[in-house]
């Protein structure tokens, strides 16, 4: 199943900036791990914002969820990252069906 994920990252008045960069950069690892492995098909920085964007292939919403919970930055501090979830379909799977169901 593809999901489109959606990460907004804060981080607490108490953190400073160096620590959201360590951080970072052990999710940054996971994630590009993740994509080599082909679980992650891609990922995106929103330029000057605290956001990711990625596209996932998992079996299924408990899976991606599992996942989540083991990610780096969910571990550290999963309270200040809010996650937005969508279940995508390629868009030729979805022409196909509209074509059929037109006939």
């Amino acid at each position: 199943m593809l999901f489109h994920l959606e990460f907004t990252v804060e981080y607490s008045a108490d953190m400073g900036q160096q620590d959201l960069f360590k951080i970072w950069v052990e999710e940054a690892k996971t994630a590009l791990g993740a994509k080599e492995a082909g679980v992650v098909v891609d990922l995106w920085k929103a330029a000057g914002a605290r956001k990711v964007f990625a596209i996932v292939n998992v079996e299924s919403a408990d899976m991606l969820d599992q996942i989540s919970f083991d990610l780096p930055i969910m571990k550290q501090m999963g309270q200040h990252v809010d996650i937005k979830v969508t279940a995508i379909r390629r868009y030729e799977d979805f022409a196909a069906d509209v074509s059929e169901r037109l006939n």
